[in-house]
């Protein structure tokens, strides 16, 4: 809870405040706010000056409009380097960074994982030498690890029946139908209110990553199950899904991911189920029924057409059909 306050108000002082300001006033921060005897070991304040540009990093990236959950992630991350490390920023060499990599090897990190540490460390050096922070960038020494690249399979039509079946309660139809028709992330349903809903053009404005603001749209089934959701509501909650229990707060992501998880054990499908498969199945169904690569893009938020690339995951029998047409 104080990292996020010190984030917002730094955050707010970026405006009128130089960058040696705000590092000072980040350290004061931290020492008035932090709770030093229940802190855990991501959040020790230590003597290196790395946790202090790592605070003022995750300041520019959260007025970029990065998630708090994105932040979060980058925090424990780079938490973790600095501590392993243990040296002042200007003081960390190609060869510090090679043995940390090396130790997360040892430790059993997957390629994936690794690979992440990688990424996330080579943009925030990249951050630092481009604000002048360090001479030399060590990350340029840096090699990314090469991983083994998967398509994960969509649902078939069959499946999502199942899911659709499995579904018991008006909210869990109601959550169900508006992530299929919409194909919107997780974060962006936890954030939505009941007002971003336009009915009469059964369109939906959503926040997407970096603020970035895009309409989405419901189908039939998702404008009754949504309608009959929210009529039996008893709470005047503005969140467009809340838990069934008073007080009646806003669903958060865990519980969201906890109904997808439970459709999927009640359908019987054999297979985890979660909200971005359920936007990939989306993305690929639509592709596989005529939708442009442009127009998926858009309804998913993608920035790069290379992203929604990845959700055109065309079924042999979309591509039989498609042999006969204009081979025949």
């Amino acid at each position: 809870m104080e990292n996020t306050k010190i984030l917002n108000i730094l955050a707010k002082a970026k405006d009128f405040l130089s960058e040696k300001q705000l590092n000072l006033l980040h350290i004061v921060l931290e020492e008035e706010l932090s709770d030093k005897q229940n802190t855990n070991s991501t959040d020790i304040v230590v003597a290196s000056n790395v946790y202090n540009y790592i605070g003022i990093y995750l300041v520019s990236k959260k007025v970029q409009g990065l998630s708090d959950n994105t932040i979060a992630s980058y925090k424990q991350h780079l938490y973790r380097f600095a501590q392993t490390v243990g040296k002042n920023i200007e003081d960390i060499n190609t060869m510090d960074i090679r043995r940390f990599i090396a130790l997360c090897m040892k430790n059993g990190l997957k390629n994936t994982s690794i690979a992440t540490e990688i990424s996330i460390l080579k943009t925030f050096f990249s951050w630092l030498k481009n604000e002048d922070y360090i001479g030399k960038n060590p990350m340029n020494q840096i090699k990314n690890i090469k991983i083994n690249k998967y398509l994960r399979s969509s649902l078939t039509q069959r499946e999502i029946e199942l899911i659709r079946n499995a579904c018991e309660t008006t909210r869990e139809k109601a959550i169900f139908e508006f992530f299929f028709s919409t194909g919107c992330r997780l974060e962006e349903v936890v954030k939505l209110d009941k007002e971003d809903i336009d009915w009469k053009s059964l369109s939906v404005k959503v926040l997407g990553k970096g603020n970035k603001e895009r309409i989405v749209f419901l189908t039939p089934k998702a404008e009754v199950f949504l309608q009959k959701y929210l009529s039996e509501r008893i709470d005047d909650n503005c969140a467009l899904f809340v838990s069934e229990r008073k007080p009646h707060n806003r669903l958060g992501r865990r519980t969201i991911e906890r109904i997808f998880h439970n459709l999927g054990v009640k359908s019987g499908i054999g297979k985890s189920v979660f909200p971005h498969l359920i936007r990939h199945s989306m993305a690929t169904i639509l592709l596989n029924n005529g939708s442009t690569l442009t127009e998926v893009q858009r309804i998913l938020g993608h920035e790069s057409p290379a992203t929604t690339q990845i959700y055109a995951q065309l079924n042999i029998e979309t591509i039989q059909q498609s042999h006969k047409k204009h081979i025949a």
